[in-house]
């Protein structure tokens, strides 16, 4: 299954929680392990609570362990090293337990599509396995 994406900022998280669910929901499998995985280098995904503030400060966070333009070699190609970077910090996927039916998340956690180098049109692959 695939999620498609349209991103509006170089830098944004976008929760993708009540799409992966949804997939989930369709898929039948009531018992069983849910891979979500960003088919991109300069894109990650990651769990962690919906608040605007700490959204902000995630994003803040990378932009000063990984600035733009701080003289990275992948630069000389395409100028977005500080992007693949990011990427490399927050990692490509998350595994989740799939329990009656719907993803298992705790009270305050959402699922986030992190671009890093955007806007862009994005994939993100689903995979949904049953535990007989």
């Amino acid at each position: 299954m695939k999620l498609k994406i349209e991103t509006s900022k170089r830098i944004e998280l976008i929760d993708i929680t009540q799409e992966a669910q949804e997939e989930v929901r369709i898929s039948g499998i009531q018992e069983g392990i849910c891979i979500i995985s960003a088919r991109h280098t300069t894109a990650g995904i990651i769990i962690n609570e919906n608040e605007s503030g700490l959204k902000e400060d995630i994003l803040n966070l990378l932009e000063r362990l990984v600035p733009p333009g701080a003289g990275y070699k992948h630069d000389r190609i395409d100028n977005n090293a500080d992007a693949h970077l990011k990427a490399v910090l927050l990692g490509t996927s998350e595994t989740l337990p799939v329990v009656q039916g719907k993803l298992e998340l705790g009270t305050w956690q959402s699922i986030f599509f992190a671009e890093m180098d955007g806007p862009r049109q994005r994939t993100v692959n689903l995979t949904i396995l049953k535990i007989a």
